[in-house]
């Protein structure tokens, strides 16, 4: 048993706007013991980017919108949080190696992260222990003498938990094996009970309290239901080291006390166990809801959405926890397919806490949505627009863009993507390619002043770091397709050293202001969406051919688990 005492991802964008052993004592953090505490109460129990991605750009104004991929709960469903972090699909395969074609994009989770993990397992089984409902249970008994001794037990409660430690182990093909040790917990309930012969009739009421200590165990079973990943909780025990019985009201004989403390504490036993282990069965898929609804938010925008269900079951071994996902992406009621991945799984490796392995072909279709659905396009104007031709060109500014910026009252320049960007992934890095389309306004104006339309291929190198996104683009085409001016009604095509001065702005000026535009709006997207709650230590993303991977360490992000846990014991 082991005990255990900043990435980028990708996603639709646009523009608008500019090995044996690991244990953990189970500590408090107020906020979660006030959730358990104030539910307890409430309910008397009666019986859940790349270092090199190069980008070519056709933009049209604001960045208006962007989904990336990315995204972690205690190891008693340690995989449901990792491996269903990506949500539904309609079937999986048997055999893993067969789904690696279909497979868009990858999740894996090593040890280390599985003991980051670790530490919040107690929150959890607490959140089970205080939430189960123990139902009343009814019996009797034959005794010399006495007769028959009819019982029951009501209004059983849960008070004082406390749990020592948690112990986990990841076996190859299988599952997790978790032990939870030291759970002591004291139980509250009422005793009706009657006995009588030909010679006496009693009925009584007694209140009585049981002392307890126990260890609980589960062997959670992975397998793929209905597209995704499930757990079977069934292989649950609790082992009782101690289990004291009080009778407490009227003073009693010690004989009726030492009668019910055989078979009163047998019938606890059985009623705690089976409540327990129900218990945590449903905070099992609770879970997995929580975590596939979070995921299904976080990957969806507008009309963009990308299907991220599994392809097959995942794989576990000593050393981590893998899964395969579609990742393809969906608008207007249709679907990518995906169906030659080149994944396997040696381009991964386990000495860091969490890698994402991403397909080109998750990507393209992303910017292909984006594409169709307008978002890709940037507005600029005003005094903003004015600053930016204020960077220094080797090339002389013609006379009409400095009368439009400096004499009309609003200039506004229009750019957006004229076709459907395309990506591709290298070990030299990613490179995108597309044509781009742009008009100079000047006032008010109807006609623009300038038309131009170009081809444009941007080497990108991205970098997450202090919660934001960071892009960094090199030009490595821009060619002018068109440039016209529109003067008196008439379109005047530009000569050589105009059309110079717009391929120097559009490599100087406009290339950067997108990209920055970019970095905005996606760090604000990812930050709604939560990815600035994480942790997320020393993140490195690598392209290589066709794919990226991008892995990173993180720390467990707190507010996952308070979300889960409201959630859990509403």
């Amino acid at each position: 048993m082991r005990e255990s005492g900043a990435a980028t991802a990708y996603g639709s964008w646009s523009l608008k706007g500019t090995k044996k052993k690991n244990c953990q004592d189970s500590g408090t953090e107020g906020r979660l013991d006030e959730i358990l505490l104030r539910k307890t109460h409430k309910h008397k129990v009666n019986c859940n980017m790349p270092t090199g991605l190069k980008i070519s750009n056709s933009h049209r104004g604001q960045l208006s919108s962007c989904t990336m991929p990315r995204d972690v709960f205690p190891p008693l469903l340690l995989l449901l949080l990792f491996l269903s972090v990506f949500g539904a699909s309609h079937a999986c395969l048997q055999d893993p190696a067969s789904a690696y074609r279909f497979t868009g994009a990858v999740c894996r989770l090593t040890y280390p992260a599985a003991v980051v993990l670790n530490e919040k397992t107690t929150k959890v089984i607490e959140a089970a222990f205080q939430h189960a409902r123990y139902p009343s249970v009814k019996g009797e008994k034959s005794l010399l003498f006495i007769g028959r001794v009819i019982y029951g037990l009501d209004n059983l409660e849960i008070h004082n938990l406390s749990i020592g430690r948690s112990a986990f182990e990841l076996h190859p093909g299988e599952g997790i094996a978790l032990e939870i040790g030291n759970v002591s917990a004291v139980f509250r309930g009422t005793i009706q009970y009657g006995y009588g012969s030909w010679l006496v009739n009693v009925a009584h009421s007694i209140d009585f309290e049981i002392e307890s200590q126990i260890d609980l165990g589960i062997n959670p079973k992975l397998y793929c239901r209905d597209g995704k990943v499930a757990a079977d909780t069934s292989d649950c025990y609790l082992h009782f080291h101690k289990l004291h019985l009080h009778l407490q009201g009227d003073k009693e004989p010690n004989w009726l006390r030492k009668v019910f403390t055989d078979f009163i504490t047998f019938t606890v036993k059985l009623a705690i166990k089976g409540q327990i282990c129900k218990e945590i069965n449903k905070v099992a898929n609770i879970l997995a809801d929580f975590i596939q609804d979070t995921a299904g938010q976080f990957l969806s925008y507008g009309g963009i959405s990308v299907d991220i269900g599994v392809t097959a079951a995942p794989v576990i071994n000593a050393n981590y926890i893998e899964s395969y996902h579609k990742g393809l992406t969906n608008y207007n009621n249709t679907s990518a397919v995906i169906n030659d991945s080149v994944f396997h799984p040696r381009q991964l490796t386990e000495n860091r806490m969490l890698y994402f392995w991403v397909s080109d072909q998750v990507l393209n279709p992303l910017f292909t949505a984006a594409h169709q659905d307008s978002r890709l396009q940037l507005n600029i104007s005003g005094a903003e627009l004015t600053e930016l031709f204020k960077t220094n060109l080797s090339s002389a500014m013609p006379a009409f863009i400095r009368e439009c910026l400096l004499e009309s009252g609003s200039p506004q320049l229009r750019v957006w993507s004229s076709s459907v960007p395309y990506l591709n992934t290298s070990t030299y890095g990613t490179t995108v390619w597309g044509t781009a389309s742009g008009e100079l306004h000047c006032g008010t104006q109807g006609t623009p002043i300038l038309f131009f339309k170009m081809d444009v291929a941007i080497d990108i190198a991205a970098s997450y770091a202090d919660k934001k996104l960071f892009l960094q683009g090199n030009p490595s085409e821009v060619f002018v397709l068109q440039a016209e001016l529109s003067s008196q009604n008439q379109t005047v095509q530009l000569d050589e050293d105009h059309v110079d001065f717009i391929r120097e702005a559009v490599e100087k000026i406009g290339i950067p202001k997108v990209l920055s535009a970019l970095e905005i709006e996606l760090t604000r997207l990812l930050d709604k969406q939560g990815a600035n709650l994480f942790d997320i230590f020393n993140p490195e993303v690598l392209p290589q051919d066709g794919f990226v991977v991008i892995q990173m360490d993180f720390g467990f992000p707190h507010h996952l688990l308070t979300q889960f846990l409201r959630k859990a014991l509403q």
